[in-house]
């Protein structure tokens, strides 16, 4: 094994991407047989009872054969959300019905992983 391999990724490239709150690491790495890949990770700085604190992190892989479709399914949801936000509303499933809701532009949302069922 080379050396500097890390468990058969080595780093190739990384771009941390602040934004608000959360930190994404954008992170390009290569397999044992040179293949690249892609980690996404989410950094949010999360606060103990004690007032310590730590960073909670979320992190998906995606492999070369999954980034075409990946960035299309990422504009695509992307668009519709600029869509939504031009139009103003949004209809969403409520149980058996449906309801119409405002998107406010100036809403700043602090939505966690809890909020998105």
């Amino acid at each position: 094994m080379a050396e500097g391999r890390d468990n058969y990724r080595d780093e190739i490239f990384s771009l941390p991407v602040r934004a608000g709150k959360r930190t994404y690491f954008f992170d390009v790495k290569a397999t044992r047989a040179n293949d690249l890949y892609l980690t996404v990770t989410e950094s949010k700085k999360k606060y103990n009872d004690d007032g310590t604190y730590f960073f909670e992190k979320h992190k998906i892989f995606l492999y070369k054969e999954d980034f075409e479709k990946f960035s299309e399914g990422l504009s695509e949801a992307i668009a519709k959300i600029n869509e939504l936000k031009n139009s103003g509303e949004y209809i969403i499933k409520e149980g058996e019905g449906y309801e119409r809701r405002t998107y406010d532009n100036d809403y700043s949302s602090d939505a966690s992983f809890d909020d998105i069922a």
